[in-house]
């Protein structure tokens, strides 16, 4: 499993209502099930990724985000997981609002545009970067919205909601001392859990 779906995993509590949106393949949530005993849906739109959720034995609906959780009642779930696809969405103070009407805890997970290397990048040729962490040209990517740890901590706080856990890591989402000290020039990758203060 990926580096930073264990760290997620780690979060979650055993034997709770977990909602796993843009959930892939199901891997996360198929682990949880496994592991932790936990119950939920996975939420996808792409065919292929929702076939090979229903083959790792995961629930799953099609859905798009963009539209809302309105299908879900209030508080239905304890923790609602979003990884990698916080930046695809249209507006993610919505999508935060939506997540933590539907559980009481939220979990995303993004890339950090504000990373040294991204920086040097636009600085030295004068282009949007490719990388790793976002390996796409800016006409064909699917990341409508850049994100970095302060502009995410700063709408964060402007909503009221508390950072209860975060996780600093590199493309692999290993932690480095400087990551940890200077997130938003160092982490590549940020990992957060929410709640409502």
């Amino acid at each position: 499993m990926r580096q930073d779906l264990s760290i997620i995993a780690d979060w979650i509590r055993p034997q709770t209502r977990v909602l796993d949106l843009a959930c892939g393949d199901g891997e996360l949530l198929s682990y949880l099930q496994q592991h932790k005993q936990v119950s939920g849906y996975g939420l996808e739109i792409d065919a292929e990724k929702i076939t090979a959720c229903i083959a790792n034995g995961v629930d799953v609906i099609e859905q798009d985000l963009n539209r809302g959780l309105s299908n879900f009642a209030d508080a239905s779930y304890d923790t609602v997981i979003m990884t990698q696809a916080l930046q695809v969405l249209r507006r993610q103070d919505l999508a935060l609002d939506e997540m933590l009407r539907v559980g009481q805890e939220a979990i995303v997970t993004f890339p950090n545009f504000a990373h040294w290397r991204c920086r040097l990048y636009l600085t030295f040729r004068g282009k949007l970067p490719v990388s790793k962490t976002l390996p796409y040209e800016w006409y064909d990517t699917p990341n409508i919205h850049l994100i970095t740890f302060k502009d995410f901590e700063a709408l964060c706080a402007a909503k009221g909601l508390k950072i209860l856990d975060r996780a600093v890591g590199d493309l692999a989402y290993k932690g480095h001392w400087k990551a940890r000290l200077w997130p938003n020039l160092f982490g590549e990758v940020a990992i957060y859990k929410l709640g409502r203060a």
